[in-house]
């Protein structure tokens, strides 16, 4: 007969992760950068969804930490805008981390007060459950995966500051019930927006813009 031991955890195994995050935190804040951990599976448009976003803000400078697990094609695509942007591969793992991103902040540099947006790994999942230095978790969510997402990944939708609802041009054309996934979700997050919008053709995202734009300025009138 196997025999059981009992471990006593003396330590939160997220502890020093958590450490790292805050001393982000803080160094962002300090130099008047509005940090958004931009969070959504494969495939539901993140890149996209931040160079709309960037194309609509008015009043802030934008840098980007771009998280995959291989290449650096979205870099490439966001350096040719020139957006300043720095790449990390995970090579493997199914999330960003605090450390990766205190790394990462240290070889941007960014030198102005504005945005930095983090898109981290395409994962419903992992990404949720890491603190890495931001100061808002944006979540983006396709009509394309279905209505049930909030049903069936409840942590992400729970911890998000905001959701963005993309490809909602193609609403009419797929079996997506806009109801059924707004109950799910304000089941979970009664207080976060959610932004319908289309990366494609672009609606939607001026008034995301406008939010992260007072989200970041109010970040530095704080800090003044």
């Amino acid at each position: 007969m196997s025999e059981t031991k009992k471990i006593e955890v003396m330590e939160n195994i997220h502890g020093e992760n958590e450490r790292i995050a805050l001393e982000t935190n803080q160094r962002l804040t300090e130099a008047g950068i509005f940090c958004v951990n931009v969070m959504g599976a494969p495939g539901a448009g993140k890149t996209s969804s931040i160079i709309q976003i960037i194309k609509n803000l008015k009043h802030v400078t934008p840098f980007v930490i771009e998280g995959d697990i291989e290449s650096d094609l979205d870099t490439q695509t966001l350096t040719r805008l020139g957006i300043k942007t720095f790449q990390i591969n995970t090579g493997g793992a199914c999330h960003l981390d605090a450390p990766l991103i205190r790394d990462a902040v240290n070889m941007l540099a960014p030198n102005k007060k504005g945005i930095l947006f983090i898109e981290n790994i395409g994962n419903l999942v992992c990404p949720a459950e890491f603190v890495i230095g931001e100061h808002m978790k944006l979540l983006i969510s396709t009509v394309t995966e279905g209505s049930d997402k909030p049903y069936k990944y409840p942590l992400a939708f729970e911890k998000a500051d905001g959701v963005i609802l993309n490809k909602s041009d193609l609403m009419p054309y797929i079996d997506f019930d806009l109801d059924f996934f707004t109950k799910g979700f304000r089941a979970l997050n009664p207080q976060a927006p959610l932004f319908k919008v289309s990366a494609k053709t672009g609606d939607g995202f001026s008034q995301v813009a406008q939010w992260l734009e007072e989200k970041a300025m109010g970040l530095n009138e704080a800090k003044d």
